[in-house]
């Protein structure tokens, strides 16, 4: 088990903090900067039946997909159902509504995201999603 100091827990709340405000704002800019350059990003579940993963490992691409994700689903109803932090890595389950703009149906979806964080980026994200 990881010793986690109080600054370290500290630094991982404010980004966790930071990344869920601009993705439910939908702010591009501000998700952007959150990741380090050379982070892992991956997103997996299955909607509809239809099965997605993103998986990329470059800051441009990374933004390239938050684009699209910001410009293709509208997050509101935002509840943060847990949140686990040891050392520099956390764990953190959601629930959100989701609207498609491409398909305009609205589907409350649990999500569960596992992130590390280094020198205030992230650089690894994980997420696994599913409707409810």
């Amino acid at each position: 088990m990881t010793h986690t100091t109080d600054s370290e827990r500290a630094e991982v709340a404010r980004v966790l903090d930071e990344l869920y405000a601009a993705r439910v704002g939908g702010e591009l800019e501000r998700l952007g900067v959150l990741f380090a350059e050379q982070a892992h990003f991956r997103i997996s579940g299955s909607s509809n039946g239809k099965p997605i993963a993103i998986s990329v490992q470059q800051g441009a691409h990374i933004r390239g997909w938050l684009a699209v994700l910001l410009k293709s689903f509208v997050l509101s109803g935002y509840t943060e159902l847990a949140r686990l932090i040891e050392g520099r890595h956390a764990a953190v389950h959601w629930r959100v509504m989701i609207h498609s703009r491409v398909t305009g149906a609205t589907v409350e979806t649990e999500l569960m995201d596992i992130i590390e964080v280094r020198g205030e980026r992230i650089v690894s994200f994980v997420e696994f999603f599913a409707p409810v």
